[in-house]
C-alpha cells in the first residue's frame, strides 16, 4: 500500500498537541488493515524522518440515535508514532 492510503489524516487535538511537544510523538489516523511496519514505512517514505516506535489501537465504533432510529459509526485505527531524538514533522508543528 501507498503512504497516502495507510495514512488517512492527522489527529489536532488538545492530547495530541501535548503528546507531541513532550514525547515527540505524532497521532495520525490510519487504514484497519494497515500494520505496525507498514505504518512505520508510511510515515518514513511520507515525511522524510526517522521513527522511533509506533503504537497502534483500534477504537470502537459508538451506537448512535436520530429519534428512534438507532445506528452505529464505525470503527477506526490510530497510530501513534513517536520519532527518534531531533527528528520533527514540519506541516504539524504550527496546528
Amino acid at each position: 500500500m501507498e503512504a497516502y492510503r495507510i495514512i488517512l489524516s492527522h489527529m489536532a487535538t488538545e492530547r495530541t498537541t501535548r503528546l507531541r511537544e513532550l514525547n515527540n510523538e505524532y497521532v495520525f489516523v490510519v487504514d484497519k488493515r494497515a500494520g505496525k511496519h507498514q505504518i512505520r514505512q508510511a510515515v518514513v517514505d511520507a515525511f522524510k524522518v526517522k521513527v522511533d516506535s509506533v503504537r497502534t489501537m483500534i477504537i470502537p465504533g459508538k451506537t448512535r440515535r436520530m429519534g428512534r432510529f438507532e445506528g452505529k459509526t464505525p470503527s477506526w485505527k490510530k497510530a501513534i508514532v513517536r520519532l527518534k531524538k531531533g527528528e520533527v514533522i514540519t506541516i504539524f508543528e504550527n496546528v
